[in-house]
């Protein structure tokens, strides 16, 4: 398990969200950043039953620093973004509870109303638009991560072709593979999914794998974290396909989906929003319109 560096939490230690398979009993959001107080206009955006339970519940896959990772006590859930939820939460007047989740799922639990919403560096996607609606909020591609040394010798997507590639199930990684496939008729890419990225990761360093693809920030972390970084490399700063992460919100709940766009308007504008990323070494990310459902036609 990848953990985040404690010189990184700023925002995170006044918005840790705690983890727990009964209840969940999190801080209060963002209380650091004197911008995220309670705004009644964008409270009564709520939807009735949110604004009565007072709480939203949110999946994330924690395998993904620093967008969202476990903590050292193996509950707490950190990353830029539960601080960006708990940020939300704080504007919108409601307590935010981030859970463990299977990435493959997500999109179905939040349809299915067993999560109201899906925060877990989940691009927007045409695909997935049809699913669920998305309120975004970074930006990123992907990029390719191999041992440190680089063994195999790949430089690009065309190197890929004959390699085992680990990826975690259900990415648009899985996508990306899929359609490089086409360059490598005669010698296909070997494609393994795993239900984190942190078993994809195992994959990579224990030599079973020649390769992980991932989004941009968490292999930067990979690659430069104390822990890790004498394992893997990043094979350039070549970001494959880059889109827009989105906070899914099931596409019968327009009155949550604009709340949250509102919220994250205020916070782009006020500059928190800056701020947290920031905190993060993830700024280059940030986006400078809020939209909803900003997928192109081909987007990661």
């Amino acid at each position: 398990m990848i953990s985040v560096p404690l010189a990184r939490r700023g925002l995170a230690a006044a918005a840790l969200v705690l983890l727990s398979a009964c209840t969940a009993a999190p801080a209060e959001p963002a209380a650091a950043d004197p911008v995220v107080a309670v705004d009644q206009g964008l409270r009564a955006m709520l939807p009735d039953d949110v604004r009565a339970a007072g709480v939203l519940s949110v999946a994330t896959d924690a395998s993904y620093p620093p967008a969202s990772s476990f903590a050292p006590d193996g509950r707490t859930i950190v990353g830029f973004e539960p601080d960006l939820v708990a940020a939300l939460g704080g504007l919108l007047g409601v307590r935010v509870e981030t859970r463990q989740w299977d990435f493959d799922t997500m999109l179905e639990d939040v349809a299915a109303h067993r999560s109201d919403l899906a925060v877990s560096a989940m691009t927007d996607t045409a695909e997935r638009e049809a699913q669920a609606d998305f309120v975004n909020y970074f930006r990123a591609g992907t990029s390719i991560v191999v041992q440190r040394g680089n063994p195999e010798g790949i430089h690009d997507l065309s190197g890929l072709c004959g390699k085992a590639v680990a990826v975690e199930a259900g990415t648009v990684q899985v996508d990306l593979l899929e359609r490089s496939q086409a360059r490598c008729a005669a010698s296909p890419i070997d494609v393994r999914t795993y239900p984190t990225n942190d078993d994809a990761l195992l994959e990579l360093r224990t030599g079973r794998a020649a390769v992980v693809l991932m989004d941009y920030p968490p292999a930067v972390f990979a690659t430069t974290n104390a822990r890790t970084q004498g394992a893997f490399q990043l094979v350039s700063d070549v970001q494959y396909e880059p889109g827009l992460y989105g906070i899914a919100v099931a596409k019968d709940r327009p009155e949550l989906r604009d709340a949250l766009a509102a919220a994250l308007h205020r916070l782009v504008d006020s500059g928190a929003y800056r701020r947290l990323l920031e905190t993060w070494d993830v700024g280059s990310g940030a986006v400078t319109q809020v939209t909803v459902n900003g997928a192109a036609p081909a987007a990661a």
